[in-house]
């Protein structure tokens, strides 16, 4: 049975206590430094001020990424791989760190999203896309690319994935899509094997991990977002998951692509 470990706290003082070299796949989600008084977002079709929690507002961004990143890759197995979401205010810091601390850069993957929130201004494209880093200690990595092939049809896959932007199942922010974090620990992990989020959220890397029988460690220093995860973690295993004491919940619709292919 998978084992679970959800930290209370901040990643940098938490990660420090982690085993060197204990984790065989990391996801981060980390702060895009988006939030701000003059950036502006779409709320039920109005402008509304782009403002995340102040998680979400870092003074220096690339310290911040180089610091946690170096933790990270610390406790990553040698086998193991790093995957790092983002979009263009954070995306060339991470891949900036990246370098600076001798990863191996496997891919750059670009997650396309249809059904994109529309763009209220006329004075730029409709953002669609958020990009992930893929990243090891070295050339010697794991990645089944056996099981890629038959996610996508006997083809090899593309570093393009096209998924839909889903209804959010907490009121967290920047929750991510399951069928995404699916894909990521069914591609870069085994059975068996430990996942570890230090931006946990709402839970959704531990959700899946769980489900995906791989174990998971996860770090948040929101208290609100770590109950949220909690709750959903510790519930995985049952059919009818209660979130009536979330604010504001949003039924959420899945694509189950992974079942098809295992």
């Amino acid at each position: 049975m998978a084992e679970t470990r959800l930290i209370l706290g901040d990643c940098l003082i938490e990660l420090r206590k982690l085993k060197t070299e204990s984790v065989d796949l990391i996801y981060a989600d980390p702060p895009y430094n988006l939030s701000g008084e003059s950036n502006l977002t779409v709320h039920s079709g109005k402008p509304v001020k782009l403002d995340k929690g102040e998680w979400d507002k870092i003074e220096n961004l690339h310290e911040f990424n180089i610091n946690w990143i170096r933790e990270c890759i610390r406790i990553l197995k040698p086998h193991g791989t790093i995957w790092i979401s983002g979009t263009l205010h954070n995306h060339p810091s991470v891949g900036m760190a990246l370098k600076q601390l001798d990863l191996w850069i496997i891919n750059d993957i670009v997650w396309y999203k249809p059904n994109a929130t529309p763009l209220l201004s006329r004075n730029r494209l409709v953002p669609s896309t958020e990009l992930i880093w893929l990243a090891s200690k070295n050339k010697n990595y794991y990645f089944d690319y056996n099981l890629a092939k038959k996610m996508n049809k006997g083809k090899q896959m593309r570093n393009l994935w096209i998924l839909n932007a889903k209804r959010h199942i907490t009121p967290h922010p920047t929750e991510k899509p399951e069928e995404l974090l699916e894909r990521i620990i069914l591609l870069g992990s085994k059975e068996g094997d430990t996942i570890f989020d230090p931006f946990m959220g709402s839970g959704t890397t531990g959700v899946v991990a769980k489900r995906c029988n791989r174990n998971f460690i996860g770090i948040e220093n929101n208290p609100q977002y770590f109950l949220w995860a909690k709750e959903r973690v510790n519930n995985e295993e049952e059919k009818n998951i209660d979130f009536s004491n979330f604010k504001k919940v949003e039924k959420q619709i899945r694509i189950p692509f992974s079942e098809k292919s295992r």
